[in-house]
Order: C-alpha cells, then sequence, then structure tokens
C-alpha cells in the first residue's frame, strides 16, 4: 500500500494545479475549504506552498465579504449535507466568476441533484470527488480528528451518529484512496460499536460498484475499540512525536509554547510536521536518549555553518551569502524550534519526576507484583514528589491491572487524600465501568497462563528489556502479529462476509474511540520490516484527551 500522506498530497495537487484553474491574465483564483478540509490541507502544505500556486485568497465556505469577480473559485469540501446548503447558497447569489467543486468523498446523488438545481448562471465548471476525508499524520497513520469519539464505545444514542457515520466515512475514503478493495473485514466480536462500523462499510462497498477494484488482492480492515486497551493512553511516552503530544500537547502539527521558561516571541507557536520538517520526519519516532543526540548533532552542523558564514571576505562571498540566506534562516529557526522543544521537554520530565513515574507506570502495564506495586504506588500518592495528575494515572493503572484484589474505595479516598480533585478520582468508576474486566475483551494483560508468564519471562531472559521506559507493548500490536500471521482467531475476531483461507498481505486497522502515537511507532517498526500496515483512528490521544473523554462518556 501507499504512503498515504502522498496520496493526500496528490489530490491536493491535482486541486491547486488543475488546467482548469491556470491563471488568466486578470483573473486570480481562491481556495474554499470548510474547517475539516482545512486540516486535511495543512497536513500537507503549507501556507506558503498554497501561496506559490498563486491563490491570492483561502477561506472557509460561507464566509460573508463584497463579491470578487476577478477570482476563480477552487472548493474543497466534505460531501456533507450542511456544505452543499452553503453551496447551494453561494451559487444564488454568487460572488466568483466561476466555481470548481472538488468534494473529499462520494457525494450522494440526491445531493448532487440539489447543486445541479441551483446551478441557474452555470458559473459551475466541473464536480469532482477526490478521495480525502481523512487527516495523514505520517506515512501510515491517519485520523478522523473527531473529538468525543470515545463515547462511541458505550453509545447508539442521536448525538453519536455523526460521530458513526464520519467514522464509517473515512474509512470508505481511504480505501478509495487507495484504490483497493477489502479482502476481508474483521472487528472485535466484544464491541458492538466495531460490529456496527463493520458491517456499515461492508454494506457500502458491496452497494457501490466504484468499490470494485480488479487489482492484486485487497487488504483486510480489521476495527477496534479503544476500550479493549485502556492501558496505552495512560502511559508516559518516551519517543518524539508521543513525547511532545503527551507532556505540551501536538495538535493541527502545532504546539504551544508560550509560557514556557525563556521562550522566544517568535517560538511560542511552533509547526511539527513530517511533510515540512526533515529532521521531525526521521526522528519522530527517537527514543528520549538518541534524540538529545540526535538535537545536539543538529545544532553542533549549524554552528559550523554559521561561523563559516562570518569569513565574508570579498563581494563574491556576500553574494554567495545572500543566495543562501534564506534557507540559512529557515535553518536556523528549524535549530530554534528543535533545541527549544528538546528543552522544554527536558524540563518537564524533570519537574514532573516523569522517569521516577514512568517506571512504576511500565511494572503495572507488563509485570504481575501486586505486592511490591501496591508499595510503590501509596508511597507515591503520600508523598510530595510528583504531581496530582500522574497519581491519578498511576491509580488508574493499579486499579485496571488488580481490578478483582483492589480496595477501589479505599484507592479513591488515598487519591483524595494525595491532592487528587475528587471530581477527577470518580475516573476510577468510569475507567472500570467502560474498559474494566467485565467490559473489555480478554487479553490485555495476556491471557494468564503459567505457560504464557514463563514464555514472557523466557523471551525477556533472551532478548533482554531494550528500555526499562519501554517495555511495554500495546495490544494493538499483539491482535496485528496474530493477523499478518493468519492466526486471528474468528471467535475473537469475527468477519463480515466470508475470511479467506491465506493470510492478509496487508491490513487498515481502524480504533473506533482513538489511537496513539505509541500504537503509530509500532505500526512503522512493522512496516519497517516489509509489512504493510496502515493505522487510523478517530482521533489521536494522549492521557488528557483519554481522560477528558472517558469523562464525558
Amino acid at each position: 500500500m501507499e504512503d498515504i500522506i502522498g496520496l493526500s498530497r496528490a489530490y491536493i495537487d491535482k486541486i491547486v494545479s488543475h488546467k482548469a484553474l491556470r491563471k488568466d491574465s486578470n483573473i486570480g483564483k481562491a481556495l474554499i475549504l470548510d474547517s475539516y478540509t482545512t486540516q486535511v490541507v495543512a497536513n500537507v502544505y503549507s501556507q506558503t506552498q498554497v501561496l506559490e500556486k498563486e491563490f491570492y485568497l483561502v477561506e472557509q465556505l460561507g464566509a460573508v465579504h463584497e463579491p470578487m469577480p476577478h477570482l476563480k473559485a477552487a472548493i474543497f469540501v466534505r460531501p456533507s449535507a450542511e456544505n452543499v446548503t452553503l453551496l447551494v447558497r453561494e451559487l444564488s447569489s454568487p460572488r466568483f466568476k466561476e466555481y470548481h467543486i472538488f468534494f473529499s468523498n462520494v457525494l450522494s446523488r440526491g445531493l448532487l441533484r440539489r447543486l445541479a438545481d441551483a446551478d441557474e448562471n452555470e458559473l459551475v465548471k466541473q464536480v469532482h470527488e477526490y478521495f480525502g476525508d481523512f487527516i495523514p499524520v505520517n506515512e501510515d497513520l491517519f485520523t478522523l480528528n473527531l473529538p468525543g469519539s470515545l463515547r462511541l464505545s458505550c453509545s447508539e444514542a442521536t448525538e453519536s451518529a455523526p460521530l458513526f457515520s464520519q467514522s464509517v466515512e473515512g474509512i470508505l475514503s481511504m480505501l478509495l484512496s487507495l484504490k483497493v478493495e477489502p479482502s476481508q473485514i474483521r472487528y472485535q466480536g466484544s464491541s458492538e460499536v466495531a460490529h456496527r462500523v463493520a458491517i456499515e462499510v461492508q454494506r457500502n462497498v458491496q452497494a457501490d460498484g466504484i468499490f470494485h477494484f480488479t487489482r492484486q488482492e485487497g487488504p483486510m480492515v480489521l476495527v477496534l475499540d479503544r476500550m479493549d486497551d485502556p492501558v496505552t493512553p495512560l502511559l508516559s511516552q518516551w519517543t518524539y512525536q508521543a513525547m511532545v503530544h503527551e507532556l505540551l500537547g501536538l495538535n493541527r502539527n502545532r504546539i504551544q509554547l508560550k509560557g514556557a521558561p525563556g521562550i522566544r516571541k517568535d517560538l511560542e507557536e511552533v509547526v511539527l510536521s513530517s511533510t515540512q520538517d526533515e529532521f521531525f520526519a526521521r526522528h519522530r519516532h527517537s527514543n528520549y536518549g538518541d534524540l538529545g543526540q540526535a538535537i545536539k548533532e543538529l545544532l553542533d552542523n549549524y554552528q559550523r555553518e554559521a561561523k563559516m558564514n562570518e569569513k565574508l571576505s570579498s563581494v563574491e562571498d556576500m553574494q554567495a551569502f545572500m543566495e543562501r540566506y534564506p534557507a540559512f534562516r529557515s535553518k536556523s529557526h528549524n535549530v530554534s524550534k528543535h533545541v527549544a522543544l528538546m528543552s522544554e521537554l527536558s524540563r518537564l520530565i524533570e519537574s514532573c519526576k516523569l522517569m521516577d513515574v514512568s517506571q512504576l507506570e511500565q511494572e503495572l502495564a507488563c509485570n504481575d507484583d501486586h505486592t511490591a506495586q501496591s508499595r510503590e504506588l501509596f508511597d507515591k500518592i503520600r508523598g510530595n514528589s510528583i504531581k496530582a495528575a500522574d497519581k491519578l494515572r498511576l491509580g488508574l493503572l493499579y486499579v485496571l491491572r488488580y481490578e478483582t484484589q483492589v480496595d477501589v474505595s479505599a484507592l479513591k479516598r488515598e487519591l483524595v487524600d494525595g491532592g487528587v480533585p475528587a471530581a477527577k478520582v470518580e475516573l476510577v468508576d468510569a475507567l472500570l465501568k467502560h474498559g474494566g474486566k467485565m467490559k473489555r475483551a480478554p487479553g490485555l494483560y495476556g491471557d494468564g497462563s503459567f505457560m504464557s508468564r514463563m514464555a514472557k519471562n523466557l523471551q525477556t531472559g533472551i532478548a533482554g528489556v531494550e528500555n526499562v521506559y519501554t517495555q511495554h507493548v500495546p495490544l494493538l500490536i499483539n491482535t496485528l502479529d496474530s493477523a499478518l500471521k493468519g492466526k486471528l482467531k474468528e471467535s475473537t475476531f469475527p468477519g463480515v462476509g466470508p475470511i479467506p483461507a491465506s493470510t492478509p498481505k496487508s491490513i487498515i486497522v481502524f480504533v473506533v474511540g482513538g489511537v496513539t502515537y505509541e500504537e503509530g511507532t509500532k505500526v512503522a517498526e512493522i512496516n519497517a520490516s516489509g509489512i504493510k500496515v496502515i493505522l487510523g483512528g478517530t482521533t489521536i490521544h494522549n492521557s488528557n484527551t483519554f481522560l477528558n473523554e472517558l469523562r464525558g462518556m
């Protein structure tokens, strides 16, 4: 399967470079987006790149202003009823010379008819479907950026219907973008919402010939539920992309550093995008130690180049420097950005004692030792060395592993006494209600058998643990391993439709309720070995977003 950032960018290239939109002598171009496609474009195109395509105006569909008959409008929006209503309103009182409309997914016949009927002045020159109804983050990771989607795990309520529909539409758009028809559709058998999503994807694929590609065998589509693994979103992270999201928040490729000690004005908001930052693309999966070394080398190389630029002894030297100055200035900002991020990450890790916290987190996630872990947990809760938010996360990890052995009421009292707000302590009950032993599928902590524990101990003894802070392997990766070996149990992961006997050559896995960057890193490691897996989810969680959504369930 292809690089999904490349696929998304190719669609945007087709829109902004379309021959019908080539600049006329006196006619310019406007790019009209909705709130969702703005995110899609921003993830693969910078503002500078849009300007280079000679778009003089970029605005939201429905924006109000005076007519601009000197501009052609390229419109890229989701094929929703709301957007078609705005387009009908626009065409009834046109403000642009002509309209070129590109939808990010399949447009229903009814909405197409509404659009055609509204074009009384015949200003719509073309209508296309370009399948970019997802937000590519990495080459093998996408999100739908649907806040509140965790409640899909426990609700068929009317207010969740738009989240459900867009989840299905995102998977369908990915299939159409890749030009593949799934060879099989499997789902987490314990999850009602995963079952519903799988059925709806299958129904759409069967009902529309547009999905029936005749190329080689298509991928397995595997639909999972976030609440079957509530552990992974609660853990501290130690790779660059995941650390930034956990500690600083990575939203729409932007990070807010305003308020960080000693931060420069021009670094109060920075962009961290794998399509616009070669260093980040290369090191987004690097662990904390390797990242520190890489940033030091980046800084050393920049300082050597800066010293060379000080030695300008002739007019030719100065002219050459001015030619390379824009690139040098850009590099200067990039180096400053990564140094600032590393400094702030290091400060937070130190001030929050996160190495100490993370070591216990990993023990709780990976190893069964109730007595020792309980003693250490309560020492930390009763002490003053770690923050209340981290005490809560440790308490949640503890109650998930030892649910049947823990006095939950006593744990909650300890958390309150330890400084955790009572309202947040109620998350203990919410987590057990929606992700506890009786709710989730088995397997989060292995099958619990003696042979399973022996195999794990033997494997650790032979291979060693590479890093005490990164022992944890998300449940998703074990599930993918079984799927790629053809060992996915039909009783646990049923299929919608027939299940072929052959093992899948590629997999699109979609997590309803959201994925994490830790899972993204592990999938990238799988793909580095030549296997083809694409990971997607309704959102990308850190511990804060996960707990905030859990509170709203």
